[in-house]
């Protein structure tokens, strides 16, 4: 039997070491790598070609709604499985648009999570309990009333979309440029295709926004903001 090849997404170590020893007490799963940034998680999707990522959202240079729409782009055929302590529905359909195959909380139970990766790995979608109710109520008065469940977001590119988080979290041109593996011209560029996509001209509006859109963490944002 061949087992189901799961990569673990998460900042956090213990909550990886948690989720390798509940995954690979069964018997048909095998965890074969674990990131600790969403950056990570696209490089080791490329080195090991995972059945499923189990991607946490809220990591810190690329968080994971991103890391998920870059390893939708390079492997459409690997399963995304986010995990989150986050229910908020900009969180669920910004996931659920970018490719995800499902959402879960970490607040959910074991074996949902283990049904989940088998579910994924069939090509399946899978939700904790409370999201799925709360879609199905959302789609059903969506077909009722005629009105769409909702726009889709501001398209910002891969490399927009990182560079408005780097600067949500208060890092400097100089910074991003270095992480990123980019000129400071570059990131400068990039800086002012964002503001002028999302109509946002200051750095405080910037953090506000990526705040509310669930790119950084609220407390993230605050804590950079204090910091300056």
């Amino acid at each position: 039997m061949q087992k189901i090849q799961v990569l673990l997404a998460d900042d956090h170590t213990v909550v990886r070491q948690g989720l390798r020893v509940l995954l690979e007490a069964e018997q048909d799963i095998a965890v074969v790598g674990e990131a600790e940034s969403g950056r990570q998680a696209v490089q080791l999707v490329r080195k090991y070609s995972p059945d499923v990522v189990v991607m946490d959202i809220a990591m810190p240079g690329l968080n994971g709604l991103e890391a998920t729409r870059q390893i939708m782009k390079e492997s459409p055929n690997v399963k995304v499985l986010a995990l989150s302590s986050y229910s908020d529905d900009e969180y669920v359909h910004q996931l659920t648009e970018a490719g995800a195959a499902g959402y879960l909380l970490k607040q959910t139970a074991a074996a949902d999570l283990i049904k989940a990766v088998r579910e994924a790995r069939k090509g399946n979608a899978f939700f904790s309990p409370s999201i799925s109710k709360r879609l199905l109520e959302q789609y059903r008065e969506a077909f009722l009333s005629g009105v769409p469940v909702r726009k889709r977001t501001e398209v910002l590119t891969s490399r927009e979309a990182e560079v408005l988080q780097l600067i949500a979290e208060g890092k400097s041109n100089k910074q991003i440029a270095a992480e990123l593996c980019i000129s400071i011209k570059t990131v400068e560029k990039h800086r002012q295709q964002v503001m002028n996509k999302l109509n946002i001209h200051d750095i405080a509006g910037l953090t506000r926004y990526a705040i509310a859109k669930g790119v950084i963490e609220a407390d993230t944002g605050l804590l950079q903001k204090t910091a300056r």
